[in-house]
Protein backbone atom coordinates (compact mmCIF):
# COMPACT_ATOMS: atom_id res chain seq x y z
CA UNK A 1 0.00 0.00 0.00
CA UNK A 2 1.07 3.39 -1.13
CA UNK A 3 0.61 6.01 2.11
CA UNK A 4 2.14 9.62 3.42
CA UNK A 5 3.02 9.19 6.77
CA UNK A 6 1.33 9.79 10.12
CA UNK A 7 3.23 12.67 10.37
CA UNK A 8 2.88 14.20 7.21
CA UNK A 9 -1.22 13.25 7.59
CA UNK A 10 -1.43 14.79 10.66
CA UNK A 11 0.65 17.69 9.20
CA UNK A 12 -1.89 17.94 6.48
CA UNK A 13 -4.35 18.45 9.07
CA UNK A 14 -2.73 21.08 11.11
CA UNK A 15 -2.00 23.44 8.08
CA UNK A 16 -5.56 23.07 7.20
CA UNK A 17 -7.21 24.02 10.21
CA UNK A 18 -4.62 26.64 10.05
CA UNK A 19 -5.59 27.69 6.41
CA UNK A 20 -9.15 27.96 7.77
CA UNK A 21 -8.69 31.18 9.60
CA UNK A 22 -5.14 32.47 8.16
CA UNK A 23 -4.72 35.19 10.13
CA UNK A 24 -4.87 34.02 13.41
CA UNK A 25 -2.39 32.61 15.64
CA UNK A 26 -2.85 29.19 17.09
CA UNK A 27 -1.14 27.29 19.93
CA UNK A 28 0.00 23.80 20.12
CA UNK A 29 -2.99 22.80 22.43
CA UNK A 30 -5.66 24.08 20.70
CA UNK A 31 -4.66 22.72 17.58
CA UNK A 32 -4.72 19.44 19.22
CA UNK A 33 -7.99 19.33 21.10
CA UNK A 34 -9.67 20.61 17.93
CA UNK A 35 -8.47 18.13 15.62
CA UNK A 36 -8.44 15.40 17.94
CA UNK A 37 -4.62 14.76 18.27
CA UNK A 38 -2.45 14.64 21.03
CA UNK A 39 -0.34 17.96 22.14
CA UNK A 40 2.70 16.32 21.60
CA UNK A 41 2.24 15.17 18.34
CA UNK A 42 1.39 18.22 16.88
CA UNK A 43 4.25 20.26 18.73
CA UNK A 44 6.34 17.83 17.01
CA UNK A 45 4.74 18.54 13.64
CA UNK A 46 4.51 22.66 14.01
CA UNK A 47 8.28 22.55 15.34
CA UNK A 48 8.95 20.89 11.67
CA UNK A 49 6.53 23.19 9.83
CA UNK A 50 8.66 25.75 11.35
CA UNK A 51 11.97 24.41 10.38
CA UNK A 52 11.09 24.29 6.99
CA UNK A 53 9.42 27.87 7.17
CA UNK A 54 5.69 26.74 6.91
CA UNK A 55 4.66 28.33 9.85
CA UNK A 56 6.05 30.75 12.26
CA UNK A 57 6.14 30.75 15.67
CA UNK A 58 5.38 33.51 17.94
CA UNK A 59 6.58 33.99 21.56
CA UNK A 60 5.26 35.45 24.33
CA UNK A 61 2.01 35.16 26.37
CA UNK A 62 -0.20 35.61 23.44
CA UNK A 63 2.00 33.28 21.16
CA UNK A 64 1.46 30.38 18.66
CA UNK A 65 1.88 29.97 15.47
CA UNK A 66 0.69 31.52 12.50
CA UNK A 67 0.95 30.71 8.68
CA UNK A 68 4.05 31.73 7.63
CA UNK A 69 3.06 33.14 4.17
CA UNK A 70 -0.54 33.38 2.59
CA UNK A 71 -2.42 29.40 2.32
CA UNK A 72 -2.43 29.56 -1.23
CA UNK A 73 1.43 30.02 -1.11
CA UNK A 74 1.83 26.74 0.50
CA UNK A 75 1.44 23.58 -0.99
CA UNK A 76 0.34 19.82 0.41
CA UNK A 77 3.83 18.87 -1.50
CA UNK A 78 5.65 21.51 0.88
CA UNK A 79 3.78 20.07 4.24
CA UNK A 80 4.88 16.27 2.83
CA UNK A 81 8.49 17.45 2.39
CA UNK A 82 8.75 19.14 5.30
CA UNK A 83 7.58 16.06 7.62
CA UNK A 84 8.75 12.65 5.42
CA UNK A 85 12.60 11.87 6.13
CA UNK A 86 13.28 10.89 2.86
CA UNK A 87 13.07 12.38 -0.90
CA UNK A 88 9.48 11.90 -2.19
CA UNK A 89 9.11 8.94 -4.27
CA UNK A 90 6.60 5.95 -4.30
CA UNK A 91 9.42 3.61 -4.54
CA UNK A 92 12.65 4.32 -3.22
CA UNK A 93 14.38 3.89 -5.97
CA UNK A 94 12.56 6.55 -7.77
CA UNK A 95 13.28 8.69 -5.05
CA UNK A 96 16.57 8.64 -5.16
CA UNK A 97 19.20 6.32 -7.06
CA UNK A 98 21.55 4.54 -5.56
CA UNK A 99 19.68 1.92 -3.47
CA UNK A 100 18.80 -0.97 -5.41
CA UNK A 101 21.63 -4.17 -6.63
CA UNK A 102 19.50 -4.32 -9.96
CA UNK A 103 18.81 -0.46 -11.16
CA UNK A 104 20.87 -0.45 -14.35
CA UNK A 105 18.77 -3.38 -15.53
CA UNK A 106 15.33 -2.67 -13.77
CA UNK A 107 12.86 -2.47 -16.58
CA UNK A 108 10.33 -0.49 -14.13
CA UNK A 109 12.55 2.34 -12.34
CA UNK A 110 11.75 4.48 -14.90
CA UNK A 111 7.85 4.10 -14.78
CA UNK A 112 7.72 4.39 -10.82
CA UNK A 113 9.95 7.56 -11.39
CA UNK A 114 6.87 8.48 -14.08
CA UNK A 115 3.99 7.47 -11.61
CA UNK A 116 5.97 9.28 -8.61
CA UNK A 117 6.45 12.97 -10.85
CA UNK A 118 3.15 12.38 -11.79
CA UNK A 119 1.60 12.21 -7.87
CA UNK A 120 4.22 14.81 -6.75
CA UNK A 121 2.72 17.42 -9.40
CA UNK A 122 -0.88 16.36 -7.84
CA UNK A 123 0.22 17.19 -4.24
CA UNK A 124 1.88 20.27 -5.87
CA UNK A 125 -1.46 21.34 -7.11
CA UNK A 126 -3.58 21.15 -3.77
CA UNK A 127 -3.29 23.64 -0.89
CA UNK A 128 -4.51 23.35 2.78
CA UNK A 129 -7.23 26.15 2.14
CA UNK A 130 -7.94 23.29 -0.88
CA UNK A 131 -8.22 20.91 1.85
CA UNK A 132 -10.59 22.28 4.09
CA UNK A 133 -13.28 22.44 1.14
CA UNK A 134 -15.17 19.23 0.65
CA UNK A 135 -14.99 17.77 -2.87
CA UNK A 136 -17.06 15.02 -4.08
CA UNK A 137 -15.61 11.59 -4.40
CA UNK A 138 -15.04 10.10 -7.64
CA UNK A 139 -15.17 6.50 -7.47
CA UNK A 140 -12.71 5.00 -10.11
CA UNK A 141 -14.12 3.73 -12.92
CA UNK A 142 -12.83 -0.03 -12.52
CA UNK A 143 -14.43 -0.14 -9.19
CA UNK A 144 -18.11 0.92 -10.66
CA UNK A 145 -17.23 -1.90 -13.53
CA UNK A 146 -16.65 -4.76 -10.75
CA UNK A 147 -19.81 -3.79 -8.68
CA UNK A 148 -21.54 -3.72 -12.14
CA UNK A 149 -20.48 -7.58 -13.31
CA UNK A 150 -20.79 -8.73 -9.82
CA UNK A 151 -24.45 -7.50 -10.21
CA UNK A 152 -25.29 -8.69 -13.38
CA UNK A 153 -23.84 -12.47 -12.30
CA UNK A 154 -25.83 -12.95 -8.95
CA UNK A 155 -28.85 -15.02 -8.63
CA UNK A 156 -32.25 -12.99 -8.55
CA UNK A 157 -33.46 -13.25 -5.27
CA UNK A 158 -36.86 -15.36 -5.15
CA UNK A 159 -39.86 -13.97 -3.20
CA UNK A 160 -41.76 -17.13 -2.85
CA UNK A 161 -41.69 -19.30 0.20
CA UNK A 162 -40.19 -22.49 -0.17
CA UNK A 163 -42.53 -25.63 -0.21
Amino acid sequence: MLRISKLADYGTMVMSQMASNPDRLFSANDLAVTLGLGRATVSKVLKSLARHELVASVRGLHGGYALARPPQQITVADVVDALEDQPFGLTECSATSGNCDIETSCHVRTNWQKISLIVRRALEGVTPADMIQPTPVEQPVVLHRLRAAAAQTMPAQSTGSAQ
